[in-house]
C-alpha cells in the first residue's frame, strides 16, 4: 500500500540552510518544478500543494511566483499569489542570474540562447534529452 500524500510530500522536501529554501527531492518536470502524483493518481506541483496546505487557498487565475527564483522551492514562505501577467514581469529579473535552477553556472559554453531572446542551461538540456525515450 501507498504511503498517504502528506508523507511522501514531506519525505521528499529538504532544507537548504543557506537559503532557507524548502527543496524538493523527488521528479520534476521539465520546467524545474517538483510534482508528486496524488491518490487520484494526478501529477500535482508541490509547491502548490505546500502553499495551499500552509498558507491559503490559491485563489482562482493567479500563479504562485517562486520570490526565491528557485522553481523546485515548496517553502510557502518564498511564494506569492499573483497575476499571470506580474509573474512574467517578475521573471524577467531572472535574466541576470549567473546559474540556472539546477545550479550550473551560466556560462558561454553552457548557454544556449532561445530565438525569443531567453536562455536555457545547456547541461539541462543534456540531461533531459537523456532521459527522453
Amino acid at each position: 500500500m501507498r504511503a498517504p500524500l502528506r508523507d511522501r510530500l514531506f519525505s521528499g522536501l529538504t532544507i537548504n540552510p543557506e537559503t532557507g529554501c524548502l527543496l524538493w527531492t523527488g521528479s520534476k518536470n521539465h520546467k524545474g518544478y517538483g510534482y508528486i502524483v496524488t491518490e487520484g493518481r494526478q501529477k500535482a506541483r508541490v509547491h502548490r500543494l505546500m502553499y495551499e496546505m500552509f498558507a491559503e487557498p490559491i485563489p482562482d487565475g493567479l500563479h504562485l511566483d517562486h520570490l526565491c527564483r528557485v522553481r523546485h522551492c515548496a517553502s510557502p514562505a518564498h511564494l506569492e499569489a499573483v497575476t499571470p501577467g506580474e509573474n512574467t514581469r517578475r521573471g524577467v529579473r531572472n535574466v541576470g542570474s549567473t546559474h540556472c535552477d539546477s545550479g550550473h553556472e551560466f556560462t558561454e559554453a553552457n548557454t544556449y540562447m532561445r530565438p525569443d531572446g531567453g536562455r536555457r542551461c545547456r547541461a539541462c538540456r543534456r540531461a533531459l534529452r537523456k532521459k527522453s525515450p
